[in-house]
């Protein structure tokens, strides 16, 4: 592993480039990173250097984003069928469709979208500041899409806006049952439960805290509690345990795995990079629109 981890190292410096690595990716791919963490901070950390190359270890979406950010840097994605199941379930057409069965309706989106999805809607968001987002429309009825579970999360949290969601979700986060919940406090009574919004409003109802990935890790971070059962996927988990391994980690169930967010390994990394293969661009048009959708949010979120 150390010598493909040197390879990449010094094709990085080589070639100007950067490696961004979602937390959700296979542990040993932050040995190469440049910077590890949720999506939207990964594309807005790359936007702020002077790299020539981006090759971000994530799904479709993900660097997609990265590419609005900065349309001037090479983006490539280490395998391209590394898609996102729940970006997947909604496509431009069907973004249409949704909208015209409820006119005049303000329509936010979740960043786990495509750009073209982005460009169809009026604002995005992220897990951590969607409540924020919404509130700021300043609607009593909004469109949400893609995730229903976020969407439905966020509508409970406010009270006072109707959200109309698209029925899109996460199959990794819907594999978490109250039942798991349940047993989880029976087995660990003095330990909290972190449970990302993707997950089965059931199930949201149930934990200790509710927050997006870094909000997760975040409270676990601080907390002056030593035992945590974390509801969400795999890899935060694993980041975890080796970086604070005076606390004790655990996985709500075994099988909490993104399979596309897997699929990524230093070999892919490596072989995007030397033979820049894979670069991701987006119809200028779309990226217009879209990028618009990104910076309304970020002009709320300041």
């Amino acid at each position: 592993m150390y010598e493909i981890i040197d390879k990449i190292n010094k094709l990085k410096k080589e070639k100007n480039a950067i490696i961004l690595a979602h937390c959700y990716q296979n542990v040993e791919i932050d040995e190469v990173a440049d910077f590890v963490g949720d999506s939207l901070y990964l594309s807005r950390r790359a936007k702020e250097t002077n790299a020539d190359i981006i090759v971000f270890a994530g799904v479709y979406f993900m660097a997609q984003t990265a590419k609005l950010l900065s349309p001037d840097k090479k983006v490539l994605l280490p395998r391209l069928e590394s898609g996102c199941r729940m970006a997947d379930m909604i496509d431009l057409e069907q973004v249409r469709e949704f909208k015209s069965k409820h006119p005049n309706i303000p329509v936010v989106c979740y960043v786990n979208s495509t750009a073209e999805v982005k460009s169809e809607c009026d604002m995005c968001c992220t897990s951590s500041n969607a409540i924020k987002i919404v509130k700021s429309m300043g609607a009593e009825e909004i469109l949400f899409l893609p995730d229903t579970y976020l969407g439905k999360w966020v509508e409970s949290q406010l009270g006072n806006v109707k959200i109309i969601t698209y029925p899109g979700f996460c199959p990794t986060h819907l594999m978490i049952k109250p039942k798991d919940i349940l047993e989880a406090r029976e087995k660990y009574p003095n330990a909290k439960i972190l449970a990302h919004p993707e997950c089965h409003q059931e199930v949201t109802k149930l934990a200790d805290f509710v927050g997006s990935t870094t909000g997760i890790m975040k409270y676990a971070i601080e907390s002056n509690e030593k035992q945590f059962v974390i509801a969400t996927e795999k890899g935060v988990v694993d980041r975890l345990k080796r970086d604070y391994p005076e606390k004790e980690f655990i996985l709500i169930k075994e099988n909490i795995i993104c399979p596309n967010m897997k699929w990524n390994t230093l070999e892919d990394i490596y072989n995007a990079l030397d033979k820049e293969q894979h670069e991701i661009t987006v119809d200028e048009q779309i990226a217009k629109k879209a990028v618009k959708c990104i910076d309304d949010m970020l002009s709320v979120n300041i």
